[in-house]
């Protein structure tokens, strides 16, 4: 898959599409939920990042262009990423 294409199914939602969730992780009062999705036999980064509850709850869709060969290296790649990224932003990323 060419780079171009790969832009192309992230904005049209293309053959990308986010496989069962796994279990959520908190961190720093985030909540981190891994939802790698399957693009042309790789995985891409990809979780929701939540804080609060009810009506209160913000959520973040993460969604990098990052593709992993495997399952279980593109979760740890996404907690990785999630976790800079809540450091780097924190509340900054639901606005």
């Amino acid at each position: 898959m060419g780079i171009l294409s790969g832009l192309k199914s992230l904005f049209a939602g293309g053959e990308s599409t986010p496989e069962a969730s796994e279990e959520v992780v908190e961190y720093k009062g985030f909540n981190i939920t891994p939802a790698p999705m399957k693009d042309g036999g790789q995985y891409r980064v990809a979780a929701t990042i939540t804080k609060g509850e009810g009506e209160e709850q913000q959520t973040h869709k993460f969604i990098r262009s990052d593709l992993m060969p495997n399952r279980d290296e593109c979760i740890e790649i996404t907690m990785r990423k999630t976790k800079l990224t809540i450091d780097q932003l924190g509340d900054r990323i639901f606005g």
